[in-house]
């Protein structure tokens, strides 16, 4: 009898740890979609410095160009307040496939180009070779 009980106990200390971690898991869900904050300007860096920065809210398509002979390059698309790259000629294309982003702080990175693409809410116009 008293291994039953034990058995029973041990399944209901399951079945609340379990519905705790879901608890806690759809709270933290909650919270972060709660506090997201829509970005003002989107900033590309390119080998780590920041080069371009653009108005989340014009509607743009920049060829951003790399490698030292001008041989990688990716398609930045501002549109209705959302960036995406468009085409790029990386090996994988994972830019490519990245959903679009207009939150503070989301990023798209193509790493063979060394490229990130990043919506921020302000932008920092130090160094930069273009602000539209």
């Amino acid at each position: 009898m008293k291994n039953n009980s034990e058995k029973n106990q041990r399944k209901r200390n399951d079945i609340i740890l379990a519905a705790v971690i879901l608890i806690i898991a759809v709270a933290g869900f909650l919270f972060l979609n709660a506090t997201k904050k829509n970005g003002s300007y989107v900033v590309v860096k390119i080998d780590g410095v920041e080069k371009y920065s653009y108005s989340i809210t014009e509607n743009i398509t920049k060829e951003i160009i790399t490698g030292e002979n001008g041989e990688y390059t990716n398609t930045l698309v501002i549109k209705d307040g959302k960036a995406s790259v468009l085409t790029a000629n990386c090996p994988d294309g994972i830019c490519v496939g990245h959903r679009e982003i207009s939150f503070v702080g989301e990023t798209i990175v193509c790493l063979p180009h060394k490229v990130v693409i990043e919506v921020k809410k302000e932008a920092s116009n130090q160094n930069l070779d273009a602000v539209v």
